[in-house]
């Protein structure tokens, strides 16, 4: 049986802390900007907080319909009326803190019952209730936290001055991009049965490995844009329609209805752009393989280009020197913690049917109700 932690519950807090923090620093960074004249900056950060906040409440209020169908209407418009004012996530985040409290510090006495026992259907509220909160927030954090971590970073490497705000912006985003990488992956252990526990090891591999490979691509990127803004326009589009491409030819069946799982490939394809996506949770050794094969390549050429088609706009020769020296260091220590992480972290076993149903037992001990969990059609390794 599933268990909800006392340290479950204060990653979600920590969670909640950081979401509504990024918020304000937003604003913050896109404010002063504003004030400086820097428009376009402004107006680029802005857009990215829309955007993000539009589609994940889009898919808070489908998933809210799926789970509350045959549920009294005037509770869904009034759900409805929250995400159009974007705060559906909030709704979220009190549910997972009301069923997880009750689940970390209340229920002590019952850890051996069944799952038909209240104390463990409250668990697996709390459960699900945070695994739907870390797929949004995975979300956001390619959709917002990584292109906002790049756009601050190419700023600073064009400007050369920097700003407290500036540093704040982008501290924000290596938290943003940290807690939620981790507490994704503690979603998705507790969602596999019979796997080990997501351990402090594990963690830090993981993060390691996925910080460092989007931190090597996001310089790579901020380079190529400072030598042509056309040509790191064109390098994301045609990376976003191969990746848009792959999720078609995987048939995903993450939502019930065509336009999501048409807006969910689009988003996925924009997450390939960062990092590595396994959307059907299969053996992906050769599709991650060449993927970060690609990275490598594509990153490598980028540093050759950097060197030999337009050296006149640096200003110091040191600065290519460390930002090429940050790149391929990050890349290196990334693709090794990779190795590491899929060598002796990673679950063996892929997500089937069985092993993501929610089985409900009646009062005789048969099944009234099999429910298939989202995370079945939602996974990232």
């Amino acid at each position: 049986i599933m268990k909800f932690t006392k340290q479950n519950f204060f990653f979600l807090v920590g969670g909640m802390i950081i979401y509504v923090v990024d918020i304000g620093v937003d604003f913050w960074v896109a404010s002063r900007y504003f004030c400086q004249g820097q428009y376009s900056w402004s107006i680029l950060i802005l857009c990215f907080r829309g955007l993000s906040s539009i589609v994940t409440q889009i898919f808070s209020y489908e998933w809210f319909k799926n789970d509350w169908e045959g549920t009294d209407t005037g509770k869904r418009k009034l759900v409805f009326l929250v995400h159009l004012f974007h705060c559906g996530i909030f709704i979220r985040y009190w549910f997972a803190l009301k069923y997880g409290c009750q689940a970390a510090f209340k229920q002590t006495s019952s850890r051996g019952a069944s799952e038909a026992d209240p104390s463990n259907f409250i668990e697996k509220q709390a459960i699900d209730a945070v695994t739907d909160i870390n797929m949004l927030r995975v979300f956001k954090t390619f959709l917002e936290t990584t292109p906002q971590l790049f756009l601050q970073i190419y700023i600073l490497m064009e400007n050369g001055k920097t700003h407290f705000y500036q540093y704040a912006a982008i501290m924000m985003s290596f938290c943003g991009i940290s807690l939620t990488m981790v507490d994704y992956q503690i979603s998705l252990r507790k969602s596999l049965p019979d796997k080990d526990e997501f351990r402090v090891l594990s963690k830090f591999t993981y993060l390691f490995y996925k910080l460092l490979t989007i931190t090597s691509w996001i310089l790579s990127i901020s380079l190529i844009t400072l030598l042509s803004v056309r040509i790191s326009v064109i390098l994301m589009i045609f990376l976003w329609i191969g990746g848009f491409a792959w999720t078609l030819k995987q048939h995903t069946t993450f939502c019930k209805s065509k336009k999501m799982e048409y807006l969910y490939r689009t988003v996925v394809g924009i997450i390939l752009i960062f990092s590595f996506f396994n959307i059907k949770g299969r053996r992906t050794k050769v599709c991650i393989s060449i993927y970060y094969a690609t990275h490598t390549v594509v990153t490598l050429g980028i540093l050759f280009v950097y060197m030999f088609w337009k050296p006149s706009i640096i200003k110091e020769i040191c600065f290519l020197t460390i930002v090429s020296i940050l790149t391929v260091l990050s890349l290196v220590l990334g693709i090794i913690f990779l190795v590491v992480y899929y060598s002796h972290f990673h679950p063996s076993t892929y997500c089937t049917p069985q092993a993501y149903s929610d089985e409900v037992d009646g009062v005789a001990g048969q099944k009234v109700r099999v429910k298939t969990g989202r995370f079945q059609n939602f996974l990232m390794q």
